[in-house]
């Protein structure tokens, strides 16, 4: 799915002159709300975890294989190639009906059964796996990087792939460690050196950006993270229109990430065009994942657009769709959406539940970028429900994880941060996190964020009887709503 995801200290180096306000803004939080230290248990929430939702995700998680549907087309035609029924590929362990059922896409093999069937058709794992051979020092190596670095394992991917760096001969096979570092520093939140990695993999391959879709998606994405939408959007253009008139899934993969870019770049109207057009190549197909990337899209559309009631819609059918497939971290993704759809709709009691029963499945694969995301939401959900401090210290915790990416949620954190402040009568500070909110989201395109940003400060100011000033700000926040083109408050 698509997740775009600043820290004090960051700002304090680029804003010295608000350094001390937002710099001392974790120490005020114990005595301006309470000395009580923040929870840390579920993220900041309280209510009891859903065990049996845990046990499930630890179940189902694959961390080997990235399409689902595609292996098991590979092993169908690997299968037919050697002649083979699927009553006589079968094991112990492994039965016709659960073959039917991998081969369907509706199941992903453990790696020892993987292993087993690679073997009885007489192709590679790595075949099997990524549609590709292995071109590391050996099979097992890059398997082994691969299962660390999607387990999490940063540091133990991190040697292996550096060990194999040292080792490879061709420019294939640098590309792939390339691209293996480059997720490493992906996942640490190093986005610019995640984008030097990925496009020196790229350009190794010597082919377009759609004969790697996971590298072009993942270059895209991290594009999107820094805020720059430019590169991300020609990215996925390019790879649409290489899978044009050819594999609909991956069709729908990029369609959906390109309508992700163009609604966060604003352009509405495009995104809803691709999606269209992704709606009608989706019919061809009766993938799971590409239906939810749909309806999230969708669901993603309607709710920039300000209507959060069709959006709910859409992202209840995202939940739906995705608990066929059992992927508990998408679902959990899908749970954050659904989440922010209620807090638009002032359902902050909805929200908080859902995070809540989202928080398990996401927790412990998330990346420090994405944790950041969901803090914000849940203490945006938090504040709601009046619970000024706990809420307070998630959106500072979101502050330190998010670095230097995604300036309109370290906008949206720093905005919230306001709202709580004036809320409790502390006006002064209230005024410096506005005006910070209204910096960092200004690095971007107008959203609603910024709009309520300036709105919060231009209220200040006119309580404090400051009218000129009031009315200067109003004058901004108008001006951001006609730079956006579409109504956002």
């Amino acid at each position: 799915m698509w997740n775009r995801r600043c820290g004090a200290a960051r700002i304090e180096r680029q804003h010295p002159a608000d350094a001390q306000g937002l710099g001392s803004q974790a120490r005020l939080l114990g005595c301006s709300f309470g000395n009580r230290s923040p929870s840390t248990n579920h993220g900041g929430f309280s209510a009891s975890r859903d065990r049996d939702a845990i046990a499930d995700m630890n179940r189902v998680r694959t961390t080997y294989v990235e399409d689902p549907v595609a292996l098991g087309a590979r092993l169908r035609a690997a299968r037919a190639d050697a002649g083979l029924t699927q009553i006589e590929l079968a094991f112990p362990g492994c039965s016709a009906g659960y073959i039917s059922r991998i081969e369907g896409g509706d199941r992903v093999p453990s790696l020892q059964v993987l292993r087993e069937l690679s073997h009885r058709v007489g192709v590679s794992e790595s075949f099997l796996r990524t549609g590709r051979e292995a071109t590391l020092v050996g099979s097992s190596e890059l398997l082994d990087a691969e299962i660390a670095l999607r387990m999490g394992e940063l540091d133990r991917a991190r040697e292996l792939y550096a060990g194999a760096l040292e080792e490879v001969r061709t420019d294939t096979a640098r590309s792939e460690v390339l691209e293996g570092l480059g997720h490493i520093a992906s996942q640490e939140g190093e986005c610019r050196e995640a984008i030097d990695l990925f496009e020196e993999a790229l350009r190794l391959t010597g082919h377009g950006p759609g004969d790697r879709p996971r590298l072009a998606e993942a270059l895209g994405r991290t594009f999107a993270t820094l805020g720059e939408l430019a590169p991300a959007i020609a990215l996925f253009r390019e790879c649409l229109e290489h899978f044009e008139g050819g594999d609909p899934v991956q069709y729908v993969r990029f369609a959906c990430l390109l309508s992700y870019a163009l609604t966060d770049a604003g352009d509405f109207a495009e995104a809803e065009r691709i999606v269209a057009k992704a709606l009608g190549r989706g019919r061809e197909v009766a993938d799971p994942y590409s239906r939810s990337r749909i309806y999230w899209s969708q669901s993603r559309l309607l709710m920039e657009r300000g209507k959060s009631d069709l959006a709910e819609r859409y992202a209840l059918k995202t939940l739906e769709t995705l608990r066929v497939t059992e992927d508990m971290y998408a679902l959990g993704h899908a749970y954050q959406m659904l989440a922010t759809v209620y807090l638009d709709l002032g359902r902050a009691q909805d929200a908080a539940q859902t995070l809540d029963d989202g928080w398990p499945l996401i927790s412990s694969s998330a990346t420090r970028l994405e944790l950041a995301h969901y803090h914000i939401d849940q203490a945006r959900a938090l504040a709601a429900l009046g619970d000024k401090q706990e809420a307070a210290a998630l959106a500072v915790r979101a502050l330190d994880q998010l670095g230097d990416a995604l300036p309109v949620d370290c906008g949206r954190a720093l905005l919230l941060l306001a709202e709580i402040f004036r809320d409790v009568g502390d006006r002064a500070r209230a005024h410096e996190l506005f005006a910070l909110a209204i910096d960092r989201l200004e690095a971007d395109r107008p959203t609603r964020y910024l709009i309520a940003a300036y709105k919060g400060l231009a209220q200040l100011l006119k309580e404090e009887g400051r009218i000129e000033e009031a009315l200067d700000v109003f004058e901004q926040a108008l001006h951001a709503q006609e730079r956006s083109g579409v109504v956002l408050a």
